[in-house]
């Protein structure tokens, strides 16, 4: 890619996020990067770029609409990686993974549809390894933290030679608002599965998303619901926990990496998210509320998306893709997510994946940005494809994750 015109361009630079991953680009990329503004207003771009400080004000600004194919294929075939906030990606998504698998360009998303994911592995798996793109989905806060600790969890038991991963579960704490784009993509994936409901088994089963199902092992039910105590996890855990949003969607990426790294983790290897309720004596009423609401939600709008009224209440009452909380709000977010894992040798560990800023928004930005520069900058695995941040990534990206001040780290217990 070495005649490539950019490095890194930024697609949906316009958007909340977008500028969010914009801002942190402009602070934390290294000198001399070419980097790009992508999106559909060439006005709007210059906007952004005005706020971004001295180190972006000659970054080049590149008119671009997911809905022309065309488009997406200049825009792929100009740099060395796609870096993209606009989504729902089952909506608009498809062109560019489509130009990038074409065109041998890495890509990198934030997508947390698992029905996108699988149409993507179908339709453009094998061109993108043929081609070298790296097209690695799902890199912010869904679903890097949990990708990367299990990651680290597995790289630790190596060292120590402890045997393979059995029994890992992640359990997330977190302060921050859920973001209009991912309510808008559970959305546009209960659309996809009223359009198509045969894809509702992407949704149900847990290696849906897996690079060979038919060798993966048969271990009985793996369910992302939740409601329990936390010590059944692990006797140091206090309180109670419950269903965690993000779930469903992490799980199947976890196990993907797993499959995509041919099993290292073990055959064995199962693997659950929930998260933490808190241990007041309320817990046990909010670990129901939590699960119970998670659930309502989910029927609620599946049921609304069945008909033009139902949606057009859903217009009016969700939030709107591209809005999002204040900056005090943003800054006053934090995640931690407590990976427990134990081996074969009985072994047990656990990972700490923690950072700053609000998780769907602050912290996102930061692991996109250092996603997008770590495609473009570092020596990664020659593996291509459709691939996930640990497959594609996993030691390059931890070291610059730990640079940008986030903690990762794997102790014995």
């Amino acid at each position: 890619m070495a005649d490539r015109e950019f490095d890194l361009v930024l697609y949906g630079a316009t958007g909340f996020v977008g500028v969010l991953t914009a801002q942190y680009l402009a602070q934390s990329a290294p000198a001399g990067a070419r980097i790009a503004l992508a999106g559909r207003s060439r006005d709007k771009l210059a906007a952004v770029r005005s706020r971004l400080g001295s180190a972006a004000a000659q970054w080049p600004l590149v008119q671009a609409d997911s809905n022309d194919q065309a488009s997406m294929s200049d825009l792929a075939s100009r740099t060395k990686v796609v870096v993209t906030t606009v989504g729902p990606y089952l909506r608009y998504g498809t062109p560019l993974v489509q130009a990038c698998a074409e065109h041998g360009t890495h890509y990198a998303d934030l997508t947390g549809e698992p029905v996108f994911i699988r149409d993507c592995i179908d339709r453009f798996g094998q061109q993108a390894e043929r081609t070298g793109a790296k097209i690695v989905n799902s890199c912010g806060y869904d679903s890097i933290p949990s990708d990367l600790s299990v990651y680290q969890l597995y790289q630790r038991s190596v060292a120590d030679a402890a045997g393979e991963l059995t029994d890992v579960t992640l359990v997330a704490s977190l302060k921050g608002g859920v973001s209009g784009g991912t309510l808008d993509s559970g959305r546009a994936t209960a659309e996809a599965l009223l359009a198509d409901p045969a894809k509702s088994s992407i949704m149900s089963r847990p290696n849906s998303l897996s690079p060979d199902e038919s060798l993966e092992p048969d271990l009985g039910p793996q369910s992302d619901r939740a409601l329990r105590r936390a010590s059944s996890i692990d006797p140091t855990l206090d309180g109670w926990v419950a269903t965690f949003l993000m779930a469903a969607h992490n799980t199947k990426i976890v196990r993907r990496s797993n499959g995509l790294l041919g099993w290292r983790y073990g055959k064995s290897f199962r693997y659950s998210e929930v998260m933490s309720a808190g241990s007041s004596l309320a817990a046990p009423l909010v670990a129901a509320g939590i699960a119970g609401g998670l659930e309502a939600a989910h029927a609620t709008t599946a049921l609304l998306s069945r008909s033009t009224a139902g949606r057009r209440i859903l217009d009016r009452v969700m939030p709107k893709p591209g809005t999002g909380p204040s900056e005090k709000s943003r800054r006053s977010g934090w995640f931690t997510m407590r990976t427990i894992a134990q081996t074969t040798s009985g072994t047990k560990y656990r990972a700490t994946f923690s950072g700053t800023g609000d998780p769907g928004y602050q912290a996102t930005a930061v692991l996109l940005g250092q996603s997008g520069l770590c495609l473009a900058f570092d020596e990664l695995p020659e593996q291509a494809g459709l691939l996930t941040p640990a497959s594609a990534m996993g030691d390059a990206l931890t070291a610059r994750l730990r640079a940008a001040g986030m903690i990762i780290e794997v102790e014995r217990i």
